[in-house]
């Protein structure tokens, strides 16, 4: 069972328009490099993209909105985003903006196949319009429904060809929870091992949630805002 591609072109080169894709990443660590530069260079538009922010104007999911690829943002923090920004106010982008422990959990769901669950996060506010509420044990909560894609763009530490994966610290983040919640998972990965190499007490994503994996390459790693002491 050989799941490796070629390139990163070839791992998302049947991404069609109007498909729902989760892209991991917190801020722009962890953000899986390689098939975002792919998935912009492959064109596909009218996209709805799943992810814990928007990147900033020329990195990460930046790029994408940029060129108008994307058409609706699922995301819990945009505030980097000038692109987002005007998108959103124009109303040429369309938005749902959701607490970010109740992103993850949405996330979470539906990888488990769980379809909604109930949390306080939100209740009494706009985040509840429309939305179920329950009573338990005398507080109020919110129903929120899983989320799914069709697709989910993931970067692990390390890998092996049959599609396991262990992570690095914060780039850790999203990612191992995206990959169980979408119809095809495509990871990439900074060390490609054979199977066998990786100690089974670390693998975090196992092998049957991933359907394609490549190398990355020439990663820039950049950084959102650099803070350095002052002496």
């Amino acid at each position: 069972m050989n799941k490796i591609q070629k390139s990163a072109a070839a791992a998302v080169a049947d991404i069609p328009d109007g498909s729902t894709v989760m892209i991991g990443g917190f801020g722009l660590s962890g953000n899986p490099e390689n098939l975002i530069a792919a998935l912009h260079a492959r064109g596909a538009k009218n996209l709805t993209v799943i992810s814990n922010n928007a990147g900033i104007d020329a990195e990460g999911i930046g790029v994408l909105l940029a060129a108008g690829q994307i058409k609706k943002m699922i995301a819990s923090y945009v505030g980097e985003n000038s692109i987002f920004e005007a998108q959103a106010q124009s109303g040429q982008l369309e938005t749902e903006l959701i607490p970010q422990g109740t992103l993850a959990e949405r996330i979470r769901a539906g990888g488990a196949g769980i379809p909604a669950f109930f949390t306080p996060a939100g209740v009494a506010t706009i985040v509840a319009e429309g939305k179920e509420t329950r009573e338990f044990d005398g507080r109020t909560y919110l129903m929120e429904r899983w989320l799914k894609a069709d697709f989910a763009l993931v970067k692990a530490f390390r890998g092996d060809r049959w599609g396991n994966l262990t992570y690095r610290k914060t780039a850790r983040n999203f990612n191992p929870m995206m990959a169980t919640a979408a119809k095809v998972t495509i990871a990439e990965v900074e060390d490609l091992v054979e199977p066998g190499e990786l100690d089974p007490e670390c693998v975090v994503t196992p092998a049957i949630y991933v359907h394609r994996i490549l190398r990355g390459e020439h990663y820039k790693k950049p950084i959102e805002r650099r803070t350095v002491r002052k002496d």
